[in-house]
């Protein structure tokens, strides 16, 4: 399949999934504007139109939050009842601090977005400079990395908690397990799972995870939000949230040096992020764990999000984070696409959600870290399977890293982003 072949299929995903101000990651089971989606979608937007990209962050920081945060969901009022919990659950419009104009989810996901907003400036430095698309976005990203550095560095380590799965992306990731055995699985919210009308029951979250989430999701939202409750019973802190939080303060440096500010404290806060994530690195393991806050213990499973800091300039750990990526629990094992987790585990499972199966994003992600370090051969095979992968499969959710079959809903608006910006001649970025 050509690259040619491959953008023109992506654009149609993408021109389909468009809802006049962004782009919803699906159609049927993702209704709503989610926060580092856009920031993927964006990038690839970035390349068949940097003024629509530019709209689809400006969508997303219009349901920034007054303390900086900007919400896992700004959500489409007409759909609610396609997606649970929903606006309703949240009542977001009750909280002092939640924005007067948007109904939005109280937790937040991984900070990719200042990266993405340097990466739609890069696609066409005039357009934006003619819509001082940096000087509206700068100080909107300067009060979103405050507020993870002042609310969310629960630990006290420098680095930012997740207070959800969700948060990290990476819901049912092994990482979570053994605190989430901590979480009680009795909500009070009747469980809808709409989800299970798009995808297959073995491909999602048990209904037992989903009470688990559904109690943190009620017992986070009752303390109205506050990021200070002394008994609540998850804070993690991720290897992939911290990683995006540092990559996007390295970017925010590049955009006040184009906008005549001063950098030089977005370098040293990317800096104290990485010297607090080399705390999380485990020899034995070949990667970065996730840390537990309550107990202070690292979580010894390899996976994906102990990969990422790959992408991190001089990571000293490059050279082992290199070996654990093309030995046998990563693409060693056969894959096409980088596993979400160790192949090798006993609880490895290619088609359930994060525990296995690979995910567009992360594979691309890796590409780029690949790039950075030189090995443009690797990015480049990676990329041409992201790109055939994808518009071979209808651009599928997420995919067996060993036999590229799809799983998960279709349609799916990073995976077509991502694969576009996969097929695109690099050399003219």
């Amino acid at each position: 399949m050509t690259p040619d072949m491959i953008s023109a299929r992506a654009t149609v995903v993408l021109e389909a999934n468009w809802r006049t101000s962004h782009t919803v990651p699906a159609g049927g089971l993702y209704p709503h504007q989610w926060s580092w989606d856009s920031s993927f979608i964006a990038i690839g937007l970035s390349l068949l139109s940097p003024r629509r990209a530019g709209q689809e962050m400006d969508a997303l920081f219009a349901g920034q939050w007054r303390d900086g945060r900007l919400p896992q969901i700004i959500f489409d009022p007409h759909r609610d009842q396609d997606y649970a919990p929903g606006a309703a659950f949240w009542q977001s419009g009750s909280l002092a601090d939640a924005p007067a104009r948007a109904e939005t989810a109280g937790f937040i996901q991984p900070p990719n977005h200042a990266w993405a907003v340097w990466k739609i400036h890069q696609a066409d430095p005039d357009e934006s400079r003619r819509r001082s698309f940096l000087e509206r976005n700068y100080p909107r990203l300067v009060d979103w990395h405050n507020y993870l550095s002042q609310r969310r560095n629960r630990g006290a380590s420098g680095l930012a908690s997740v207070v959800h799965p969700w948060e990290s992306g990476t819901d049912n990731s092994p990482l979570w397990d053994v605190a989430m055995k901590r979480v009680p699985s009795e909500c009070r919210t009747p469980l809808e799972r709409p989800d299970l009308q798009h995808a297959d029951a073995g491909e999602r979250p048990s209904q037992k995870e989903y009470a688990k989430y559904f109690w943190l999701a009620e017992r986070y939202r009752d303390h109205e939000c506050d990021d200070v409750d002394p008994e609540y019973p998850f804070l993690m802190e991720d290897p992939l949230f911290n990683t995006l939080w540092a990559l996007s303060e390295y970017a925010l440096a590049d955009i006040a040096s184009e906008l005549g500010l001063p950098a030089a404290h977005h370098m040293q806060r990317a800096q104290k992020v990485i010297a607090a994530l080399d705390e999380l690195f485990i020899p034995e393991l070949g990667c970065y764990a996730a840390r537990d806050v309550l107990d202070g213990s690292l979580v010894p499973k390899a996976t994906i999000n102990g990969l990422l800091p790959l992408l991190l300039p001089g990571n000293p750990n490059a050279e082992v984070l290199l070996e654990t990526l093309h030995g046998p629990r990563f693409m060693g094992s056969g894959a096409v696409m980088v596993p979400s987790y160790d192949a090798t585990a006993l609880d490895h499972d290619p088609a359930l959600y994060w525990r296995g199966p690979a995910w567009f994003n992360m594979s691309w992600m890796i590409a780029e870290a690949l790039d950075g370090l030189g090995d443009v051969k690797g990015a480049t095979s990676l990329r041409n399977n992201i790109g055939f992968l994808a518009a071979s499969h209808d651009f599928p959710e997420y995919v067996d890293p060993r036999t590229g079959a799809a799983h998960g809903t279709r349609k799916f608006s990073w995976t077509a982003a991502l694969a576009l910006d996969a097929a695109s001649d690099r050399s003219k970025r």
